[in-house]
């Protein structure tokens, strides 16, 4: 069974890195044009503290939660955009104060969860551990954007272990968000982890495969970068274009990010 309370202090650890980062901007900072189409850095960190906030509602009050999912289906994901612009207006200070306090709220909400009790998402239903691993995604995704906002390189940690299994396991999610019928076969991912290590998934003779590093990996179901702007490596047709759609955050499909962008 796997340790919330261990998912949860990385989830720290990753909330942590990116707090440091936009604490030391000066409030004219917060307003620095992202990779994301019309996001700032405040439109990020609100967009984490509205997730957050969406989340404690399926951890505390999951009766509740099939009126959120149908609202954002009906918006067809606009309520994503317009949680975030609403969040970016407030003075970053106050921002970051709420990001801070909603992430502690959810933190310990997520400890509390009963073993085998599922939690209600956008996506699947998710154990509590998963929901955590989840926010861990999610926050060193939008972390990402800020980072390549403020020109800062970034370290890989062994936190992408969690990214990077999460993306495999959210292959047939992807395949069925985007209108696609899942493979049958499983296929098999190689990576090459932060400290030289191989981290891997699938069977040993799949006859599709994707090698590489973990951090080009995690960027690419996180879309945060082109494939083709990673080392990742593919045998066979299925799991190249899986790379093209991959996508291991709930919701609607994103747009990705263009070939080149980032050279």
């Amino acid at each position: 069974m796997a340790d919330v309370g261990a998912i949860l202090r990385d989830l720290a650890a990753e909330s942590g890195e990116l707090d440091a980062l936009v604490a030391a901007l000066p409030e004219a900072g917060w307003a620095r044009p992202t990779p994301a189409d019309g996001w700032t850095i405040a439109h990020q960190i609100a967009h984490l503290a509205w997730t957050d906030d969406k989340a404690l509602i399926a951890v505390r009050t999951p009766e509740l939660f099939a009126a959120e999912v149908e609202k954002a289906f009906a918006s067809g994901g606009k309520d994503v955009d317009e949680g975030a612009e609403a969040g970016a207006q407030a003075p970053p200070a106050e921002l970051l104060a709420r990001w801070r306090t909603g992430r502690e709220d959810l933190a310990r909400g997520l400890a509390e969860v009963p073993d085998g009790q599922k939690v209600p998402w956008y996506g699947p239903p998710m154990s509590a551990a998963s929901m955590v691993t989840a926010r861990i995604m999610e926050t060193w995704a939008h972390a990402q954007d800020v980072f390549d906002a403020l020109g800062v390189r970034r370290e890989p940690s062994e936190r992408l272990w969690h990214i990077a299994r999460f993306g495999v396991r959210t292959r047939n999610f992807a395949y069925t968000i985007n209108s696609r019928t899942p493979p049958a076969e499983e296929f098999r991912v190689e990576l090459t982890a932060p400290d030289g290590s191989t981290w891997a998934w699938g069977p040993e003779d799949a006859a599709d495969r994707v090698t590489g590093s973990a951090l080009g990996f995690c960027l690419v179901v996180t879309q945060r970068r082109h494939p083709g702007d990673t080392d990742l490596r593919t045998e066979g047709e299925q799991a190249r274009t899986w790379l093209t759609f991959a996508q291991a955050f709930a919701g609607m499909p994103g747009p990705g990010r263009e070939e080149g962008q980032f050279a």
